[in-house]
């Protein structure tokens, strides 16, 4: 039996230069795009949502109107810097942000916008806390600047999210072309209800942690699989080693070495010695751009 692959420092290096350099490559020729498709998606937005409030003065007055609908509402998480997330609106606020409950309750609404208006930007809203009305150049200006950030951050998002599910797409693709078999997503408490071998699933529960795939290799054990994009040296440790590697830890600790082979697929900027790290802790490394290696692995515990 293969136990599972490990690779010397040097030819971790040598992965995540290559990955480096795709993930530069990327970066400068995609986001433009989507940025200016989310700017001009949002632009109108922030437009009604200041000139309507006649500058932002009578937007509690309006709190229904404004947060109860999806766009507007994302404008209005923006005027705050920095923005605040819908998770933590709803904390402040103590409210639901479902539009049909905000109707329902102006009081709660009125939450949401004050929580917002604590926390606004006065250097891109000036004139609030000086009490005055806005030129028309600070008025342009803020609608600009709260729009760009807006898009930067969803562009960013929609970017990370895009090329983690494009990983696990390659990933299912790939073991299809080798004759593996998917089926249906299923909780996987233990090694008997791991799907058989030749066969994988989708995101589920593998003993106390997600995976985002559950592969069942030819000798019998089951590889759970997370799927890693990082922009990043500071971001891989995140998804890496406080986020993958714990999962490895606490699936050898369930399965047992012998049952389990917990592994990661990388693409983006990872630094040397995290990856040494990780592979230390348990963590089978493979990278996007060398799928080939994932499939050698996974041939060589035909039995």
């Amino acid at each position: 039996m293969t136990n599972r692959p490990t690779w010397s420092e040097d030819q971790l290096r040598a992965g995540s230069r290559t990955a480096i350099d795709i993930f530069r490559e990327e970066r400068l020729i995609e986001p433009l795009e989507k940025y200016l498709e989310i700017f001009d998606d949002y632009r109108a937005a922030v437009e009604n949502l200041i000139e309507g409030t006649v500058d932002l003065s009578q937007l509690s007055a309006q709190a229904v109107e404004y947060v109860a609908n999806e766009k507007s509402l994302v404008a209005v998480r923006y005027l705050a810097s920095p923005f605040i997330s819908e998770d933590d609106l709803k904390v402040l606020a103590d409210a639901s942000l479902a539009p049909s409950v905000l109707r329902r309750n102006p009081e709660m609404a009125g939450r949401v916008v004050e929580a917002v208006m604590t926390a606004l930007d006065r250097r891109r809203f000036p004139w609030i806390g000086e009490d005055r009305e806005p030129t028309q150049e600070e008025r342009e200006s803020a609608i600009l600047s709260t729009t760009s950030i807006i898009a930067t951050s969803r562009a960013q998002t929609a970017r990370r999210s895009t090329s983690k599910d494009e990983q696990e797409e390659a990933v299912k693709a790939r073991l299809r072309a080798e004759g593996f078999v998917e089926v249906p997503t299923r909780p996987i408490p233990n090694s008997a209800s791991a799907p058989e071998p030749g066969q994988f699933c989708a995101e589920t529960s593998f003993g106390t942690r997600k995976a985002d795939v559950v592969i069942r290799l030819w000798d019998g054990r089951t590889l759970p699989l997370e799927c890693k994009v990082s922009n990043s040296s500071t971001n891989s440790v995140k998804r890496l080693n406080n986020d993958a590697a714990i999962k490895a830890k606490t699936w050898l600790q369930e399965f047992g070495a012998n049952n389990v082979v917990p592994a990661a697929m990388l693409s983006g900027v990872f630094k040397v010695h995290n990856l040494v790290s990780a592979q230390a802790d348990g963590l089978s490394l493979f990278w996007a751009h060398d799928l080939d290696s994932f499939v050698d692995f996974i041939d060589s515990t035909l039995t």
